[in-house]
């Protein structure tokens, strides 16, 4: 099976969670989850020259993933987030501003990666009032035209734009978004619609994208393309929390479409993946062999 390079590309920043500080960033959580599945899962992204930064590419590596593409910058401080978790187990994030990943640089080296990426997902909150927005134009720019380009909506705090959210969708082929999320967002964009279905398909249909992914936590998703809707009405878990259960979702939509398999295929292998990461504690565990045969059978339904 041909490995695809699959890249992450945004912030990377320490989650500093009630249990203790977790390594985060929605980019390191779809590459390491990307990389489980058999692919070459890379992360980039920028930390800064401190403890902190020294530690993240630590656990980059543990993670069996490349440091490479991660830069290091003298003058800012690596990334933190304060994450609370309620009895849902839904996260609420307070970020720390100024931080190495508002400041990743355009560089040869991304430029030389960039070419040789087959998908990237990248967000809306490392483009906002950030040296970093440029780079990641570069980034998708720099891409080849056929390379998969996901925009996961990932609205955080005020750190979006409308600006920001239309130029990503103008830029993507597949843009993923969860059910609280959409509704905002097409309001943002004055795009009309009754309900999730019909707001993703004037989503769809505006931006001309191949595909919208709303994801709905405990009640599965919707993936609506030009010729297909599949509506999953989810998978029962007991919830410790759902950080990185979204993330995990990107990576086997990314991995499952670049592949060519049936949206029905990805929508259950997506949803059992997420489900499992929610019942974990973390958004970086790794499941056992069987858990990641049956997501790969499940491509196959």
């Amino acid at each position: 099976m041909k490995k695809n390079t699959i890249v992450g590309l945004g912030e990377l920043l320490w989650d500093m969670l009630p249990s203790g500080p977790q390594l985060g960033g929605a980019p390191a959580n779809f590459a390491y989850y990307a990389s489980l599945l058999g692919n070459q899962g890379i992360v980039a992204s920028c930390v800064g020259d401190d403890d902190l930064g020294v530690m993240a590419l630590q656990r980059i590596e543990q993670l069996g993933l490349s440091t490479g593409a991660i830069q290091q910058d003298q003058n800012h401080p690596t990334g933190t987030v304060d994450v609370t978790v309620d009895v849902q187990g839904q996260p609420d994030f307070i970020f720390k501003a100024n931080v190495a990943w508002e400041h990743m640089a355009w560089t040869t080296c991304w430029a030389e990666l960039a070419a040789q990426t087959d998908v990237v997902c990248f967000g809306s909150m490392a483009q906002y009032d950030t040296a970093s927005s440029a780079t990641i134009g570069h980034f998708l720019e720099a891409m080849r035209p056929d390379a998969l380009r996901i925009f996961d909506v990932n609205l955080r705090e005020a750190l979006f734009s409308s600006d920001v959210l239309s130029d990503s969708m103008k830029k993507s082929d597949l843009v993923k978004l969860n059910d609280d999320e959409l509704p905002r967002v097409c309001v943002l964009l004055g795009i009309d619609g009754n309900d999730l279905k019909s707001q993703a398909e004037r989503l769809l249909s505006f931006f001309a994208l191949q595909m919208v992914c709303v994801t709905r936590g405990a009640k599965g998703s919707l993936l609506i393309s030009s010729t297909e809707l599949v509506d999953h009405p989810g998978i029962s878990v007991d919830v410790a929390d759902t950080v990185g259960a979204g993330d995990a979702f990107t990576a086997v939509l990314a991995d499952g479409y670049v592949r060519k398999k049936s949206l029905h295929g990805i929508s259950e292998a997506a949803n059992h993946l997420g489900a499992w990461v929610a019942s974990q504690t973390g958004a970086t565990q790794k499941p056992d062999d069987q858990i990641l045969a049956e997501i790969h059978r499940l491509f196959c339904s």
